[in-house]
């Protein structure tokens, strides 16, 4: 029996296939949990995050910068992976069960077309302060904050990178 090695790009979906999807399996009683970013180099931090996430429902989805809004938000050099590819490497990721890409700078529209359950964010967020607070509790979900966790970041890794190869690159 020959295996289907690439199954994870079917859980890549776009963002109508993703509301169906949703609808469905909130109608079958399972909690749908949201949460959003770039993950851009997937590291420590980011599984940890994501299991954090999980915990909290039955269904995990990550919603991907575009790479579009990723320039927006981080700026010309970024992002270092394609936006399929980050999603297609979130989608291989045990605590995760679906990405969906958006190409706004925050994830609002997509919260108000998805209307998860839960939508989680990381510990260096504050509720009161999210654009997407009032849009996911209007559609009766729950904001949660996760504990914050001082770890490495993807600019760190970028930065560490550059230094130890700096002085071996041609200018």
């Amino acid at each position: 029996m020959t295996k289907n090695v690439r199954s994870f790009k079917k859980n890549v979906l776009s963002q109508e296939e993703m509301e169906k999807k949703i609808r469905k399996l909130q109608r079958e009683g399972k909690k749908v949990v949201f949460t959003n970013g770039v993950f851009d180099i997937l590291h420590i931090g980011h599984l940890t995050y994501l299991e954090e996430a999980k915990s909290m429902g039955d269904v995990l989805v990550v919603g991907v910068n575009s790479d579009s809004s990723v320039k927006v938000n981080k700026g010309d050099k970024r992002p270092i992976n394609t936006e399929i590819f980050r999603a297609e490497m979130l989608a291989g990721l045990k605590s995760v069960d679906f990405t969906v890409i958006f190409s706004e700078k925050t994830p609002e529209r997509l919260l108000d077309l998805l209307k998860p359950d839960i939508h989680v964010k990381g510990g260096d967020y504050k509720k009161e302060e999210l654009p997407e607070t009032e849009i996911v509790e209007k559609n009766g979900g729950e904001v949660e904050i996760l504990s914050f966790v001082n770890n490495i970041s993807t600019t760190e890794i970028i930065n560490k990178i550059i230094e130890a190869y700096k002085n071996n690159m041609k200018e």
